[in-house]
C-alpha cells in the first residue's frame, strides 16, 4: 500500500492545474459517493488529480487506478480500510470498471465507513444500474464530455471566457459574438477544433493527434465494450466493420436489413451494436420527434459522436455539412434533448427548431415553423434568427 500512496503523491504533484475544466465545478465534491463517467480520452483522470491537488489534503487523500497490479492480489475494500486506519478520508478511484465486483465493494465501503468520501471514474459504457449491486440510490453520477470549443480556446490561446447558456445565446447572440470576435478569430480556431480539439490530448502532440484518436477508438472496441453486460468480445471485428460503414456514410439512415446482409449478422444484433457504440460515445442516435427509442429499436439517423472522429476514421469522406450538424448535436446534447423534426435538422428541447448550414442558408425551410433558428457556419456575427454555429461551442 505504501507504494500506491507514494505513486499517488507523485502524480498529484506533477499534474498541471493552470486549467481545470468547468464541468468539474458542477460536481458535488462533498457527496460521499460520486461517480464520473465519460468517453476514453475525455480527461477524467486529469480532473481527478487536479481536484485532489487543488482542494484536498494530501495526507488524507489518495488516488489509485484499479487496474494497478496491486489489486490482483489485494481487495479494494481492504485497501480502503487500511488507508482509513492511517487517517485516510478521501478516495479517488480511477477506472473502477476494470476491477471485478467493484460495485459491491464500493457499496460495502459506503455502508461500513460513513466517515469517508469516495470518488470514482468509469467508462461511459458502464451501466451503473445494471451492476450486481445498484449504486444509483447512493451515488451521484456525472458525465464528463470532451472539450467544448470554449474550453479548447482556453487551452489553445489562454483566453478565458465564461460559458453562455442557450437562452442567452438565442436572445443576445449578435452582441455576444461581436464582443468575442474582437478578442480572437473564431472561424480560424473553429476549423482547427473540428479536426483536432475535442479530446484534451491534443496538447501533447498535435501532429500525432488523429493517430492517437484512432488508437483510442480501437481500445474502446477491444477493451471498454467488454464491460457492457451481454457483449461478446468475439464480435469486435463486426463492430469495427459497422463503425466504418457509419463513419463513411454519416448522417446515416439505417437500413437494418441491408446492414445485416452486408455484415453477416442478424438485424436484432445490428440494433444492439448501435446501442454499444452509443454507450461508448462513438456515435449518437436520433429518432423522429414524438417517437420513443429503446435498445431494441433502430434509430432514424446516426451521427459520429464528434467531428474529430470523422477525420480519424474516414478522412476521405469528411463533408462540411455533416461536420456542422455533428458539431451542433455534440455540443447541445450534453445538456439538452434533440430529435428529428418534420421540418429542419433538429428539434431542441421540444421548443426550438434548428436548420444547420453554411453562409448562404436561409429560413425558407422554416418559414412556417414557430421558434425556428439557423445555426450558420462561416460567419462571425449573426442577425436575428441567424446565429453563428461556432457560438454554440460556448455552452459549457
Amino acid at each position: 500500500m505504501e507504494k500506491l500512496i507514494l505513486r499517488s503523491r507523485r502524480l498529484v504533484d506533477a499534474v498541471n492545474t493552470d486549467f481545470i475544466r468547468n464541468p468539474g465545478n458542477q460536481i458535488k465534491w462533498d457527496w460521499r459517493l460520486t461517480g464520473i463517467l465519460g468517453a476514453r480520452g475525455a480527461g477524467k483522470t486529469t480532473l481527478f488529480l487536479q481536484k485532489l491537488k487543488s482542494s484536498f489534503d494530501r495526507e488524507t487523500s489518495v488516488y489509485v487506478t484499479l487496474d494497478d497490479i496491486y489489486f490482483t492480489e489485494n481487495s479494494l475494500i481492504d485497501f480502503i480500510e487500511s488507508f482509513r486506519s492511517l487517517g485516510g478520508k478521501y478516495f479517488f478511484l480511477d477506472e473502477v470498471h476494470k476491477y471485478p465486483g467493484w460495485a459491491r465493494e464500493l457499496k460495502n465501503a459506503y455502508d461500513y465507513f460513513p466517515d469517508i468520501y469516495i470518488f470514482f471514474t468509469g467508462s461511459s459504457a458502464v451501466e451503473i444500474s445494471r451492476q450486481e449491486v445498484d449504486l444509483s440510490r447512493r451515488a451521484i453520477i456525472y458525465e464528463l464530455p470532451g472539450l467544448s470549443f470554449r474550453e479548447y480556446l482556453k487551452l489553445k490561446t489562454g483566453l478565458d471566457f465564461p460559458p453562455v447558456n442557450l437562452q442567452t445565446i438565442l436572445e443576445q447572440h449578435s452582441a455576444i459574438a461581436s464582443d468575442l470576435s474582437a478578442e480572437f478569430k473564431p472561424l480560424l480556431y473553429f476549423k482547427e477544433y473540428l479536426k483536432q480539439g475535442y479530446y484534451p490530448f491534443f496538447l501533447e502532440d498535435e501532429n500525432y493527434y488523429l493517430h492517437r484518436l484512432e488508437k483510442t477508438v480501437r481500445l474502446v472496441i477491444d477493451t471498454d465494450l467488454n464491460f457492457i453486460e451481454g457483449y461478446d468480445p468475439r464480435n469486435a471485428r463486426k463492430i469495427y466493420q459497422l463503425l466504418y460503414i457509419l463513419a463513411t456514410n454519416v448522417p446515416f439512415k439505417p437500413n437494418v436489413k441491408k446492414l445485416s446482409e452486408k455484415i453477416g449478422i442478424s438485424r436484432q444484433t445490428i440494433v444492439q451494436y448501435f446501442h454499444y457504440l452509443e454507450k461508448t460515445r462513438l456515435i449518437v442516435s436520433l429518432v423522429q420527434t414524438g417517437k420513443s427509442i429503446s435498445n431494441l429499436q433502430k434509430p432514424d439517423k446516426i451521427y459520429l459522436n464528434n467531428t474529430n472522429l470523422a477525420y480519424a476514421l474516414a478522412p476521405e469522406h469528411v463533408n462540411p455539412g455533416t461536420l456542422r450538424e455533428t458539431f451542433f448535436l455534440n455540443q447541445l446534447s450534453t445538456a439538452h434533448s434533440l430529435s428529428l423534426p418534420a421540418a429542419g435538422d433538429f428539434l431542441l428541447d421540444d421548443a426550438y427548431t434548428f436548420e444547420i448550414g453554411g453562409r448562404g442558408k436561409t429560413l425558407r425551410q422554416l418559414k412556417d415553423v414557430k421558434n425556428g433558428f439557423l445555426a450558420v457556419d462561416d460567419i462571425e456575427i449573426g442577425f436575428q434568427h441567424k446565429i453563428p454555429l461556432w457560438l454554440f461551442g460556448f455552452l459549457y
